[in-house]
């Protein structure tokens, strides 16, 4: 397709149509899907130049947003495409050009049993108070999980719930439950004035986007701490990465009492992957660990390392490795071997349980 009668609506419902998670645009290449996890260029169009990215860039961002992204050379935001869904966008400068990464985030939000998770991952809806870790790298569907989680809450239960998120992410229309959405740089200055505030808005439930820095572990812990059900992500890849993560950035003698408190806290962790599926698509795979008497004094000893074994022998409390959870959906037919093996965390420990 020409460049000249390019416009982004035709490749959103592209995104779509596809059911691709990811569009990027980036000047010398065409405009290119994720699909499955892989990287797959549109056919028909023909590498992108730089005017090019700027009209379908520019065609989604209003003129504070467009000045903001001239301004700091990058600019995360989000906006609603019709009734097909939203995407959350990340526009940025590479090698001076303009560019951007859009992810499609579906209006619909998916029960915790449509997504594949294990029943378990129900019950953490019904914690009066407490912290829930949701983690994994970017992609691995931590915000589909967390939406699943509050939407369960809203659906369910009258309480009020918060979310703060940079962009916002999934829609919540408030249903038995009242659900205010707060967005970084729009509705408030950073999460940690947002969390602070929050605990002054008679809340029940808190979210939070994303847990960067120690003010914004910090408030989480505080509003856990104060009788509040609080979900947060992390970009970690186990629950003894995520607690290492938490008290590592603390100064080293504030660490002991971190740990402590996390100790009191936390509830669950939940430590996603997104696997290729053997019918098209990808299926979460996870790690979970919940919090008994045992976890919470491996916290408050700083044995995190510890936590695996504990996960491996807690299978009659809903706990289950990643490796476990791989070798089940292998023997279920959902995946492949081979994908299997990709996403293992411990080959030896994989191989053991592949052979029964």
């Amino acid at each position: 397709m020409n460049n000249q009668q390019l416009r982004i609506e035709v490749l959103l419902e592209e995104v779509v149509r596809r059911k691709a998670s990811d569009l990027h645009l980036q000047v010398g290449l065409p405009p290119m899907l994720r699909i499955d996890g892989a990287l797959i260029p549109v056919a028909g169009f023909n590498p992108l130049d730089e005017a090019a990215v700027e009209t379908l860039v520019f065609a989604i961002l209003d003129q504070d947003q467009r000045q903001i992204l001239l301004k700091d050379k990058e600019f995360d935001f989000s906006f609603a495409f019709g009734t097909l869904g939203r995407f959350r966008v990340n526009a940025f400068h590479e090698r001076g050009n303009l560019a951007a990464a859009l992810r499609l985030i579906p209006n619909e939000i998916k029960s915790i049993t449509e997504l594949g998770m294990p029943n378990v991952v129900l019950n953490f809806a019904e914690f009066p108070r407490g912290l829930v870790l949701v983690t994994g790298p970017t992609g691995s569907g931590k915000s589909t999980t967390l939406a699943a989680l509050v939407d369960k809450i809203n659906t369910e239960k009258s309480q009020h719930i918060i979310t703060i998120e940079d962009p916002i992410e999934f829609t919540h229309k408030s249903k038995k439950s009242v659900v205010v959405q707060r967005e970084v740089h729009y509705d408030t200055y950073s999460f940690s004035a947002a969390l602070r505030s929050s605990l002054r808005q008679d809340p029940d439930v808190v979210l939070i986007g994303e847990m960067r820095d120690l003010e914004t572990i910090s408030a989480a812990i505080t509003i856990a701490e104060t009788g509040h059900l609080v979900f947060a992500t992390l970009h970690t890849n186990s629950a003894a990465q995520s607690i290492d993560r938490m008290i590592d950035v603390f100064p080293p003698h504030q660490q002991p009492q971190i740990r402590a408190q996390l100790s009191n806290i936390l509830m669950a962790i939940v430590s996603q992957r997104l696997v290729p599926s053997i019918g098209g698509g990808r299926v979460v795979a996870a790690e979970i660990l919940v919090a008994n008497p045992a976890v919470r004094n491996i916290i408050r000893e700083g044995k995190a390392h510890q936590l695996d074994a504990i996960i491996q022998t807690g299978a009659d409390q809903g706990m289950q490795t990643m490796d476990r959870t791989l070798v089940s959906l292998v023997q279920a037919g959902t995946i492949t071997y081979d994908s299997a093996r990709e996403f293992a965390v411990d080959l030896t420990e994989f191989e053991r349980l592949m052979r029964g």
